[in-house]
C-alpha cells in the first residue's frame, strides 16, 4: 500500500468516517494548517490523543484515525477558526513527528472502507432509533448522505452518540468488520435497555 504524509490532529474525540465534527482553532499550529487545507483543498487526519494534551506540546496519537475535510468554516472571533470538518476514510499512521511549529505530520496508509453491508433483520429496531436521534439532532447531526441501509454507517453513527469514553469510540472505530460493529452496539443498548 502506498503512504501519504499529512498533518494529524490529536484531540479528545474520535472522528468515524461519515461523520461530522464541529472544532474551534486557535493554536497558530492549527491556524496554518487549516489554512493551508483549505488553500489546496486536502485533508488532515483526526486521531484520538494516546497521551498528552490537545494544547501546548505535541501529543501522542493513536494509530488509526480518520481523513477530515473542511466542509465549513467561520472565523466570528478574532482568532478563532471555527470549522466543520466531515470524516473520510480511515488510516493507520507508520510513523509521525512533531515540526517545529509543534504540529505533528504522519507518514499514513489508507485503510479500506468498511464493506457495505445489509443491516441484519435482529437490528432493524436499531435503524428506527437511529432515524429518531438523526432528525431530533437536525442540522447538528450526520452529513447526508444518511446511509440507513448499511450496517457501517449506523454503527458509526451510534458510535457518535453513545455515552461511551474515546478509548471504547476508537476500539469501535478500529474494527475491520460492520456486523461486528453492529453487534456490539446493540449489545450495549439492550444493556442499557435503549433497544
Amino acid at each position: 500500500m502506498s503512504s501519504l504524509t499529512i498533518p494529524l490532529f490529536p484531540l479528545q474525540t474520535v472522528l468515524f468516517p461519515g461523520g461530522a465534527l464541529p472544532l474551534k482553532i486557535f493554536e497558530q499550529r492549527y491556524m496554518d494548517m487549516a489554512k493551508t487545507c483549505l488553500k489546496v483543498e486536502a485533508p488532515f487526519g483526526v486521531c484520538l490523543i494516546a497521551q498528552g494534551q490537545e494544547v501546548g506540546a505535541a501529543a501522542e496519537p493513536y494509530a488509526v484515525g480518520t481523513l477530515a475535510r473542511i466542509a465549513k468554516w467561520d472565523m466570528e472571533q478574532f482568532g478563532v477558526l471555527q470549522v466543520v470538518v466531515h470524516g473520510g476514510e480511515r488510516f493507520r499512521v507508520r510513523r509521525h513527528w512533531a515540526e517545529s511549529s509543534g504540529l505533528v505530520q504522519g507518514e499514513i496508509e489508507l485503510l479500506p472502507d468498511l464493506p457495505r453491508q445489509p443491516i441484519p433483520p435482529d437490528c432493524a429496531g436499531l435503524v428506527a432509533l437511529l432515524r429518531a436521534i438523526v432528525a431530533d439532532l437536525g442540522a447538528a447531526g450526520p452529513p447526508a448522505p444518511h446511509r440507513f441501509d448499511d450496517a457501517a454507517w449506523v454503527g458509526h453513527r451510534f458510535c457518535e452518540v453513545l455515552p461511551i469514553p474515546n478509548t471504547a469510540r476508537q476500539m469501535l472505530l478500529e474494527l475491520d468488520d460492520a456486523s461486528s460493529l453492529l453487534a456490539i452496539v446493540k449489545k450495549y443498548l439492550m444493556q442499557k435497555k435503549l433497544a
